[in-house]
């Protein structure tokens, strides 16, 4: 144990005395946080250009339709030609031009109506402008059956379903797919962690075996020790630096909001909005937007943020280990880091089918065969099960099995991951010269 904690200790302090590594810590937060801050300000940016649509409108169909708001404004031309409009367009630098043509019938003016614009337009415009035709049409058509304009507004009142839990309390829309985010958030944490800081363990090997001083390690400490000392000793210099990183982030930005005058509902109300898009509730009441907005305060209030975190630890230690492992066995395997591209891919993959598919099924399913598949399998589900777990333990969350089976099966998976790792580790850490196929690697294992 003495030589363990040597190892651990060694690589520990390899790493935070490093020019790069201090550098980096201090650099950092100062990258995320800028960063934040530039999307914030590119976004109002953005939401500020207002384009501009002239209308020539020779119908008398469709007057009055069109109403500007912040983010569209309307031109009207009248007594001009099709042609002297669009020069005026053009030359004024406006965004486009509506041509609505006369006619006797409004099926037929609408059929032939142009959007004229000097490239492809952004479908938020077309979308508008369509929507403002086919109410108008719809309004036309169900007036020749007989239904007055009155009768058409009630019609038109968008309906939204009144959810609720069997205990009486409300819900809403997109609370899933919101824990899902927070989850998924924890969960993309621990793959960025495993992709830079196994890299530093496969690079840390392939450095001591490069210059030969690994030669004269193992001849006082076995392979397995120096192999599981290089990873404990790396993962405590990335959850050092990894700490500093949130902790320095989080009071830059709370700084940068206090001193900039940010309104922090910026950085929250698009990404609500774009949740409720991907459900398709594209309209809601504004009488109820205050209760909504209480109900999701309540709701990611009342996630189990105790057992989230707690889960998060023991995922993002057990998760790192295996995949840790991976990469010390790669670093032995190969003699310099342009080698070592054959065998990254199938590292990495599952990772990323573990954010893919997750999302795509913990949205859609959270209990879904897919979802508790791949929050069961070891190398996702240190991701999946995370994307779960903002639901809760038991009824209407992950089933306190399922949780128990995947910690279980990742504990598993880390005592076999490491055992064949080292198998790898003690060969290969004496090999040189020679690029290893994975036959090879097949036959260092049965050694």
């Amino acid at each position: 144990m003495d030589k363990l904690r040597l190892i651990i200790k060694r690589e520990y302090l390899a790493k935070v005395r490093n020019k790069s590594f201090i550098v980096m810590t201090i650099l950092s937060p100062i990258l995320i946080v800028g960063m934040i801050l530039l999307i914030v300000y590119l976004t109002k940016v953005n939401d500020a250009e207002k384009r501009i649509v002239t209308v020539l409108n020779e119908s008398s169909y469709f007057n009055n339709q069109f109403k500007p708001d912040e983010s569209v404004a309307y031109i009207h031309f009248k007594d001009i030609s099709l042609t002297q409009a669009k020069d005026s367009t053009m030359s004024l630098g406006y965004f486009g031009l509506l041509h609505i043509p006369s006619g006797s019938d409004m099926e037929h003016v609408a059929r032939d109506t142009y959007l004229y614009t000097k490239e492809n337009p952004n479908t938020t415009i077309t979308e508008r402008l369509e929507r403002i035709f086919q109410k108008r049409l719809r309004m036309k058509r169900l007036q020749e059956l007989g239904v007055s304009s009155d009768e058409f507004t009630g019609i038109e009142k968008p309906f939204v379903m009144n959810l609720a839990t069997f205990d009486g309390q409300k819900s809403i829309k997109g609370i899933t797919e919101i824990k899902a985010i927070i989850g998924g958030a924890f969960g993309y944490a621990i793959m960025m962690f495993i992709i830079i800081y196994g890299g530093f363990v496969m690079r840390s090997v392939i450095e001591e075996k490069t210059s030969r001083i690994i030669e004269v390690i193992i001849s006082s400490v076995k392979p397995f020790k120096l192999m599981l000392g290089k990873i404990v000793g790396t993962s405590l210099a990335g959850l050092t630096q990894f700490i500093i990183w949130i902790v320095s982030a989080s009071l830059l930005l709370i700084l940068s909001v206090a001193l900039l005058g940010i309104d922090p509902s910026v950085l929250t109300t698009d990404n609500t909005l774009s949740t409720t898009a991907i459900n398709g509730v594209s309209e809601l009441p504004t009488s109820g937007l205050e209760g909504d907005a209480l109900v999701y305060a309540r709701e990611i209030i009342n996630i189990p943020w105790a057992l989230l975190i707690g889960s998060f630890l023991i995922y993002f230690i057990l998760g790192y280990l295996i995949y840790s492992s991976i990469y010390a066995a790669i670093g032995a395997a190969v003699d310099n880091e342009t080698d070592t591209q054959q065998f990254i891919f199938p590292i990495i993959l599952p990772l990323m089918l573990a954010i893919y598919v997750g999302f795509f099924s913990v949205f859609s399913n959270p209990h879904g065969p897919i979802a508790v598949g791949f929050s069961l399998f070891p190398l996702t589900s240190p991701i999946v099960m995370l994307m779960r777990l903002p639901g809760g333990i038991g009824e209407g969350g992950v089933p306190l099995w399922q949780l128990l089976l995947s910690i279980a099966l990742l504990i598993g998976a880390f005592l076999g991951i490491v055992w064949l790792a080292s198998k790898i580790y003690r060969v290969g850490i004496l090999m040189y010269g020679k690029r290893p196929t994975y036959k090879e690697l097949f036959k260092w294992l049965k050694y």
